[in-house]
């Protein structure tokens, strides 16, 4: 079970940290990744992590501003949000791969939260 934490309403320029604990199972050999989804749109690549946090990788949209990161002896993954953009703004789900490789694809995820809504104004 996944499930996310740390969304709310901020305004531009603002920073968030989003957190995905995980429980009933043993993250350590799995890849993870945060995506977001905007109503109408189809869920989007945010970041991505591999198992053993030597590979990270994000979309070019957030790039320079947000870092996914992850401790396993928590079951817990992070993306931190800096200069947050009304761009976005957007529901914000974590998933779990079972691989040790991350993808940018949302249907390599076997496991997904109920996600963390994130709003920023201004």
């Amino acid at each position: 079970r996944l499930v996310e934490s740390g969304g709310g309403l901020v305004q531009s320029g603002d920073s968030l940290r989003l957190s995905c604990a995980v429980s009933g199972g043993t993250v350590a050999a799995w890849a993870m990744a945060w995506f977001r989804r905007e109503p109408g749109v189809e869920r989007a690549f945010v970041a991505s992590i591999n198992y053993d946090s030597t590979t990270a990788d994000c979309a070019d949209s957030v790039k320079g501003r947000f870092t996914i990161s992850r401790d396993n002896t928590k079951n817990t993954l992070y993306l931190q949000m800096n200069n947050l953009k009304r761009d976005d703004t957007a529901v914000y789900y974590c998933g779990a791969r079972m691989d040790f490789e991350a993808s940018r694809d949302w249907w390599e995820y076997n496991s997904w939260g109920q996600g963390t809504r994130v709003t920023v104004t201004g």
